[in-house]
């Protein structure tokens, strides 16, 4: 599959030449890296008369031991990697200005996408420029029929005044003018412009207006004029909205960081404003800074060091801790303002809902957190249309402070190039910068012991008898107690494999040191394993064979605990961290299974057990398969409420046990069906999408008989002359209950490059299932 990542991204527009420039970290990460060189000032000269509060355009360069001049106060907390970073960032380059020197850039294309009208509608409706449609009538009249009517109703109604106005029809219609008004206004001598005079031409005025209401509402008139005049006014409201003419009021331009400025600090929002004209700020600074701007107002002691920074370092203060400010190329359409990313267009479809018909569809935090799985065969575009978009998304809200993301694939599935993820872990290859930790960087002993018990005998939890997940995870952490209590650490996988094995020596040494130590409550638990390794159908002998996946020679350099590495662990969901970890697919399939079910059990470990949760936590599984037990649908559904979510795709439903489809379909918020799914799969989805009430019209054809004479020679003639008989049509309504996407509809009438979505938010908002075009 190629990459999904081509040179020239269509997303939403952002200052050339931003991303490469270098910023100030926002947390205090301890990630040791080489300074870059100072960033020289940008090459477009500055306004006729800045701002005096106004700084120079220079931004120093961060360094390793501890924050950089400029950054918010350390947020406490623990080291989430040790050792050099995966990329060394690359030196800052100036800003490419946007316009000729000496011209402020007044239609610079981020202050159009800034200025540009966002409303939310339902979830995954595209917020960006969204104007909701007219309602739907369902008896609407066509044009051309409309305009024949209104001509027709307008010449009648200009014969029946002719013939009144010229006497055809008599002075009947004048009786009630006469009864109601005096006849002395009538007289000989009432005259010109007298009282009779002016009711005669206001009762024929009134009766002109009579005919053309009556007339008007006949032929539609008012109608055919909404028709005429809608887009007219529609242009003049586009016209008025266009997002490239400045508000009026600097209060309503949000390029003039109007919060800012009324909560009294005027001198950064002049700042921010001026990098914002000047064409040295992008989305992802924007979104950065009102997330920094956001948590500066919940800690007033902030909101000085918040001003120092933006006064000194522009759109380039509070930046991300590997001082990148955007991504290296996009692939997809981005609207960091409401945190969306584009999937496609909704098709023009009958089966589509009247007010999705044509409207773009996205995705953003608020439905990802209710966790979306997709299922599609092979080459349906899952991982470039899904997986790819959804990823960059998370990695560009990871850069302005607000998520954190894990994405998991096959080595070479084109989930991103390695200069956009902050750690790239590449499972059995020599040439990988960082290890995995293997115990998901846990400290407790049954802990640990539970989410590797889930790895390794997960899928087996099924065809186990009942008890055993349990057994397997008291085994391990009967284990793994006694080993850290003796050595300070936790076994590595050889060193597991042996004690589970029973290796007499293995033992014998744990215990040696358990006693020198005078660890009794450890040494107890080792003799209660030992007892148990004797019985028969010891779950040990699973358990090691199992983990012997792990013990090869592939893997030699890895899941080390000895402190020769650098392991990753996925404690490190407290800080927007980009990860991608790749398996090895080819040649250790179950192998890649077991790791993909170990970080599932570890991700929903960690996010559950954050202190703090302000980041949105997502892990893409880009192959699922075989990864979906009980305990996961369990974990999926605490997400929910952790402020986290999950991203699961499938080949097919087949690849999750029997038992566990409908769950699993039942536990995720967000489902997508491709096109080439299967009938049987089909049918999972149209169940848990379920019924809607739908009117149905049948019309009958009946033969007409009669006993008239006449009547027979008629219906004798039409039948000679047409080859049928003569027939009635009855028409019957009826409201009735239909699947929304049947199974056959799923599999057979889904064109190739759509999809049929579901979206549900952690607010409990659902959205019927769509039909997409992906391509649009």
């Amino acid at each position: 599959m190629a990459a999904p990542f081509p040179s020239q991204p269509p997303g939403p527009p952002h200052s050339a030449g931003a991303s490469r420039q270098q910023g100030v970290p926002q947390r205090a990460v301890e990630v040791p890296t080489t300074p870059p060189p100072t960033t020289p000032p940008p090459t477009t000269p500055p306004p006729t008369t800045p701002p005096p509060t106004t700084p120079p355009l220079t931004t120093p360069p961060p360094t390793a031991a501890g924050p950089a001049p400029g950054g918010l106060p350390p947020v406490g907390g623990q080291p989430y990697l040790v050792g050099p970073p995966n990329v060394t960032p690359a030196p800052a380059a100036p800003p490419v200005p946007a316009g000729p020197p000496g011209v402020p850039p007044a239609q610079h294309p981020f202050l159009e996408w800034l200025r540009t009208p966002r409303r939310l509608a339902e979830p995954g409706i595209w917020a960006f420029g969204y104007r909701p449609k007219p309602p739907e009538e369902p008896d609407r009249i066509p044009t051309p029929r409309l305009v024949g009517g209104a001509v027709v109703a307008a010449l009648c109604a200009w014969l029946l005044w002719s013939m009144l106005y010229d006497g055809f029809l008599g002075s009947y219609w004048y009786w009630p003018m006469y009864l109601l008004t005096p006849d002395s206004w009538y007289e000989a001598g009432g005259g010109r412009m007298g009282p009779g005079w002016w009711s005669v031409y206001l009762y024929e005025g009134m009766v002109f207006c009579a005919i053309l209401v009556l007339f008007g509402r006949v032929g539609h008139w008012p109608e055919l004029l909404r028709r005429l005049f809608a887009p007219l006014l529609r242009t003049m409201e586009e016209h008025n909205a266009d997002p490239s003419r400045p508000p009026a009021t600097p209060e309503a331009d949000p390029a003039e960081w109007p919060e800012l400025r009324q909560a009294g600090a005027r001198d950064a929002a002049d700042r921010l404003a001026h990098d914002a004209r000047a064409g040295l700020m992008n989305d992802v600074d924007h979104a950065r800074i009102t997330r920094a701007w956001t948590s500066a107002r919940a800690q007033p002691s902030r909101l000085a060091a918040f001003t120092d920074t933006v006064l000194r370092h522009g759109a380039a203060a509070c930046a991300h801790p590997s001082g990148a400010r955007d991504l290296p190329v996009r692939i997809a359409r981005h609207d960091l303002a409401v945190r969306q990313v584009r999937l496609g267009t909704a098709a023009d479809d009958p089966r589509n809902p009247y007010q999705h018909r044509g409207v773009g569809l996205a995705v953003d935090p608020a439905v990802l957190g209710t966790s979306l799985l997709a299922v599609g065969p092979p080459g349906a575009g899952k991982t470039a249309r899904l997986v790819g978009p959804v990823v960059e998304a998370l990695c560009l809200q990871a850069l302005a402070g607000q998520a954190a993301v894990v994405v998991v694939g096959a080595a070479g599935a084109g989930l991103g190039p390695d200069e956009a993820f902050d750690v790239v872990v590449k499972i059995g290859r020599s040439d990988s910068a960082y290890d995995l930790d293997l115990y998901g960087g846990a400290t407790d002993a049954d802990e640990a012991g539970g989410m590797l018990a889930e790895a390794l005998l997960g899928d087996l939890t099924l065809t186990l008898p009942g008890g055993e997940s349990q057994r397997a995870s008291t085994a391990i952490a009967q284990l793994l107690g006694p080993f850290r209590a003796a050595h300070g650490r936790f076994p590595s996988v050889p060193e597991l494999r042996e004690l589970l094995e029973g290796a007499p020596t293995a033992w014998l040494a744990l215990r040696k040191v358990l006693e020198a130590t005078g660890q009794q409550a450890q040494a107890r638990e080792l003799d209660a394993r030992e007892r148990q390794a004797t019985r028969p159908g010891d779950i040990g002998t699973v358990l090691a064979e199992r983990l012997a996946l792990l013990d090869r020679p592939a893997f030699a350099h890895f899941f080390k605990t000895d402190g020769a590495s650098r392991p990753f662990s996925l404690r490190a969901l407290e800080h927007p961290v980009r990860v991608r970890i790749d398996l090895p697919e080819r040649g250790y399939a179950e192998a890649s299974r077991l790791l993909a079910r170990l970080i599932l059990a570890q991700f929903a470990e960690c996010a559950v057990s954050r202190a703090d949760r302000s980041l949105f936590a997502c892990l893409v599984l880009d192959d699922a398969s075989h990864t979906v037990t009980p305990e996961a649908l369990r974990a999926l559904q605490r997400l929910r409420s952790a402020n986290a979510g999950a991203v699961l795709t499938l080949r097919t439903l087949d690849d999750v046990p029997q038992a566990l489809r409908s769950a699993l379909l039942g536990a995720v918020g967000c489902r997508m069906a491709y096109a080439g799914l299967t009938t049987w799969d089909g049918a999972h989805f149209a169940e848990v999408w379920g019924k809607e009430w739908v009117e149905t019209r049948d019309i009958t054809d009946r033969q007409i008989i009669s006993d008239e004479p006449l009547t027979k020679v008629l219906h004798f003639i039409r039948r000679v002359a047409t080859g049928k008989a003569a027939t009635a049509q009855s028409v019957t309504v009826r409201t009735v209950e239909r699947e929304r996407w049947s199974a056959s509809e799923l599999a057979h009438a889904v064109p190739p490059g759509h999809a049929v979505l579901s979206l549900t938010s952690v607010r409990g908002h659902s959205a019927p299932p769509v039909l997409v075009n992906l391509n649009g």
